[in-house]
């Protein structure tokens, strides 16, 4: 059992890792035809980009599958596939993106940087010339402009200070 945890997060790190690899070489590269969803403003509820989410629930289930009798190191991957891909839908979708209105505005430096560097990803419409392909790991840039806001944001809610 704890081997199985131990290979679950271990994928889980490991899927930081393989997102960023697929997000600048294959969804930024010769799949950007479904990724350009993502990139451009809309109304409705979906985007081509989901079929991504899509393909790695599948990947996920087929080691599920073939993990299961008995339980494996198979069934621990899907496990770990799994989790990022909750932790995916949950910061990426719903917290960055707001795709469900569930979170407000953060006053957590990690959350914060994390939000800034996915805005500067987005700066860019095209396939070309984005930086931060990742979802969890955050450069050291971005922590200090989200220090940088929140101080400033703080500084607005107390108003001027008079000496």
């Amino acid at each position: 059992m704890m081997a199985g945890l131990g290979i679950m997060l271990l994928t889980f790190v490991a899927m930081e890792g393989v997102a960023w690899l697929m997000h600048k070489y294959v969804l930024h590269g010769f799949m950007w035809f479904l990724h350009r969803s993502h990139h451009t403003h809309h109304k409705h509820a979906f985007e081509l980009n989901d079929l991504f989410f899509a393909y790695y629930g599948l990947l996920a289930m087929l080691f599920f599958i073939f993990g299961s009798e008995p339980i494996d190191y198979r069934f621990w991957i899907g496990a770990g596939i799994t989790l990022y891909g909750v932790a995916y839908f949950l910061i990426h979708d719903v917290f960055i993106h707001r795709r469900l209105k569930l979170f407000g505005k953060t006053s957590n430096v990690y959350l914060k940087a994390l939000n800034v560097a996915h805005k500067v990803h987005h700066s860019k419409q095209g396939k070309y010339g984005s930086e931060s392909f990742g979802m969890l790991w955050v450069a050291p840039q971005y922590f200090k402009k989200a220090k940088e806001i929140l101080r400033n944001q703080q500084e607005d809610k107390r108003g001027p200070i008079h000496h």
